[in-house]
């Protein structure tokens, strides 16, 4: 009883009599006022707000489907304020059959559902239920758009492009568009979203991209990488193009990323059809952008290139900044042609028939030709150019100035001009940095004056510069250089104490300075530094290894580390060969030497005459001269190498050490056939032999032929040959020979 009470009451609330204005809406249209019409949405609001079976469809269908019906828009705000998704699919269900008001109340339900903690399943299990109904409810556009949102959190972009080719024209939006174009692109299908941009560009489109579309577009293009395929060449270019037709602009950074990718690549050609297009368009494009190509265009060294992007610039009023000018004029400087690059400057000043272009050299500009001229020799050009920076407010002379010109006229071999500079940067209150201190360093290192270095070093620490590894390393070449082994293992130990790490080329020169001095221990144990550090040996390294432990008689010690090299896959080169093949037919071992020249060959080196030298001269330290003699001929017919002079000399010497003077000679004559040409070695080992055998007139005739080649004598010549000739009474032709006449000749016919 109390239950029906209760039920009766509400059902007496609900009737027209009861509210005065229900009655009038019961009675008569509900009215279509502001006023009005906010009122009916509130009162259906309420009648909604009751349990679906109590729904009072006689008083629902009067305000909802009256002669003055409400718009989709109040459908829409009915919706929302039920404020409960399954009221609101309630009333979805109530107006199955009014199609027209389903799309907005759809909306209304996705909309509340945004509002759900858990909103993300809400939407899909929306989009589910929308499915899953024989209807079929259009969507609006904001409602597409959060369906969109919803499968891009949820990386379903199948559903979207489905829902995507299911929408209406008119229902598609930019934001629509964009957001799906969007996900696509982060998700990396690249020729989807392609598609939807190709629909948004195409000109019956009735959605347009705009400044949105574009951020979303060249935000892409401009990335170093992407999770989808790559866009070509091609398609970069045809879509910032495409854009740009519709009036969507990349902006000046994205524009001057977009080529300067391009130009990283070294696609130039590329770059410059785009920013050929866009110029073509009348889109304004900035020095920044055509600073990006003009360096791509320079790390190629196509200055012809450089050339015509400036003229264009010109033509399309693009005004430069210093940064153009500095690029143009770096390029010049470092393919020395540095008159071009002055020329540049001075069109910069407006010097000449030229007009200046408003535009104030920097200090960069500055240090960049003034290094230029240094290095093609031209450093009092740039002295003036000094002067000409300190007589400029914008463009005050600092550490790199003076730094180009220390190094330049260091090289110039003044070391005094380069001492007067850094003097006179102290002067003006130039903080010197670790550059300048290098530069000085390196510079008198390289001049031999390691003491100067050394001392000037030594003041700059105590002024606060310290030294990087750069410094210590020109000190510890400069040592080992001057084989100061203990010095330069001194500024090791410095530099490691003072946190400066060593680089591959200094323990490069501590182990060969090592192993020249023949400390091999203590160059071992460098090598170890070496490869504790990450570094490892290169060929050149392992070479003087070998020829270390060659010279101890440490054969050991080279198989061990021919077998390192191996494993550490670097290959031994000609210098490695020849080094083992000269010591291993020092000691006799010439089966091996034979067999590391055989190899030698499989590995694709070609034996070169240091190699054919090393093994004759083995030979013939063991007094086998026939055997050298064979690697000679050999050498002569099967190898394209051809004997020097040293390889005779020692056959000659060796031959005639034999007492084989004959075989001395004929070799002796072979020789200039050969293109090698006897010196003074030669005829001093050849003349020992015929004096040995008392060959009078081969000696003579040796003597001519010596004054012939233009061959000075040497004390072992005068030696030979002054204690021969004057125990037989041929002083006279021995004053000849030293007076430079043939011995034939007769001084006294001549004065008659």
């Amino acid at each position: 009883m109390l239950r029906q009470s209760k039920l009766l009451r509400h059902r007496h609330r609900l009737q027209p009599s009861t509210f005065p204005f229900l009655r009038r809406c019961h009675s008569d249209s509900p009215s279509n006022s502001e006023n009005d019409t906010e009122t009916i949405v509130t009162q259906v609001v309420e009648l909604l707000q009751h349990p679906t079976k109590e729904w009072n469809h006689d008083q629902l269908r009067p305000f909802l489907f009256n002669a003055s019906p409400l718009s989709s828009h109040q459908f829409l705000q009915i919706t929302l304020r039920l404020n409960s998704i399954p009221k609101a699919l309630d009333f979805l269900n109530y107006l199955t059959d009014k199609t027209e008001y389903l799309s907005s109340v759809f909306q209304g339900v996705l909309e509340l559902a945004t509002r759900h903690p858990n909103s993300q399943n809400e939407l899909l299990m929306l989009h589910s239920y929308r499915k899953s109904n024989d209807r079929s409810i259009p969507l609006t556009s904001k409602s597409a758009s959060l369906l969109l949102q919803c499968f891009e959190k949820a990386q379903m972009f199948d559903d979207s492009l489905l829902l995507f080719k299911e929408l209406d024209p008119s229902s598609k939006s930019s934001r629509i568009c964009n957001g799906l174009l969007r996900g696509l692109l982060k998700s990396g299908r690249t020729d989807d979203a392609l598609r939807v941009l190709d629909e948004m560009l195409d000109p019956d489109s009735e959605v347009s991209p705009n400044d949105s579309t574009g951020e979303i577009v060249f935000g892409e293009l401009v990335k170093r990488e992407s999770n989808g395929r790559s866009f070509s060449d091609k398609e970069i270019v045809g879509l910032v193009i495409r854009l740009c037709e519709h009036g969507v602009f990349p902006d000046a950074f994205k524009l001057t990323q977009m080529i300067a990718k391009m130009c990283g690549k070294r696609k130039n050609r590329v770059a410059w059809e785009l920013m050929d297009g866009l110029m073509r368009l009348g889109v304004p494009v900035e020095a920044a952008s055509c600073n990006a190509l003009l360096t791509g265009l320079g790390r190629e060294r196509d200055i012809q290139g450089m050339n015509k992007l400036m003229e264009k610039m010109d033509e399309m009023k693009i005004q430069p900044s210093v940064v153009t000018f500095g690029i143009l004029v770096n390029q010049l400087c470092k393919v020395r042609r540095i008159d071009e690059a002055l020329g540049v400057f001075g069109k910069l000043k407006g010097k000449g028939e030229s007009r200046g272009v408003g535009v104030e050299p920097d200090v960069v500009l500055f240090n960049t030709l003034i290094d230029g001229l240094c290095k093609v020799g031209r450093e009092e050009h740039g002295l003036s150019l000094l002067e000409e920076m300190k007589m400029t407010c914008k463009a005050r002379p600092d550490a790199v100035t003076y730094n180009c010109l220390i190094d330049g006229f260091f090289k110039a071999g003044n070391i005094g001009k380069a001492h007067e500079l850094f003097s006179q940067m102290i002067e003006e209150e130039v903080e010197p940095s670790v550059v300048t201190l290098n530069t000085l360093v390196g510079g008198l290192c390289k001049h031999g004056k390691v003491h100067s270095a050394v001392e000037f070093f030594n003041e700059m620490k105590g002024k606060g510069l310290k030294g990087n590894a750069v410094t210590y390393t020109a000190l510890i070449s400069a040592f080992c250089g001057v084989n100061n082994i203990d010095k330069a293992m001194q500024y090791f130990a410095e530099m490691l104490t003072s946190g400066c790490f060593p680089d591959a080329t200094v323990y490069y020169s501590l182990i060969s300075g090592l192993c020249i001095a023949g400390r091999m221990d203590d160059a071992s144990v460098i090598v170890s530094k070496l490869k504790q550090a990450g570094f490892g040996l290169d060929v050149a390294s392992y070479n003087v290894l070998f020829s270390g432990f060659c010279k101890k008689k440490k054969l050991e010690r080279v198989y061990e580390m021919l077998k390192e090299m191996e494993e550490n896959g670097v290959k031994p080169d000609t210098v490695t060969y020849n080094t083992l093949v000269s010591y291993l037919g020092k000691v006799g071992d010439f089966a091996t030497a034979s067999n590391v020249m055989k190899r030698m060959i499989e590995d694709g080196l070609k034996p070169s005459v240091v190699t054919y030298g090393a093994i004759i001269h083995a030979y013939c330290l063991k007094e086998n001269v026939d055997e050298a003699m064979k690697i000679f001929e050999e050498m002569c017919s099967t190898s394209k190498v051809t004997p020097n002079t040293v390889i005779y000399n020692i056959l000659i010497d060796a031959m005639c050490k034999k007492n084989n003077v004959e075989g001395a000679v004929a070799l002796m004559d072979g020789m200039k056939v050969k293109g090698a040409q006897a010196n003074t070695t030669t005829y001093n080992a050849i003349l020992k032999g015929v004096r040995d055998k008392k060959m009078f007139p081969k000696a003579f005739e040796l003597m001519d032929r010596m004054i012939e080649d233009a061959c000075s004598p040497d004390y072992i010549t005068m030696e030979i040959l002054t204690e021969w000739l004057s125990a037989v009474g041929e002083v006279g032709k021995l004053k000849c020979f030293v007076k430079g006449y043939p011995v034939s000749y007769d001084p006294a016919s001549s004065q008659t």
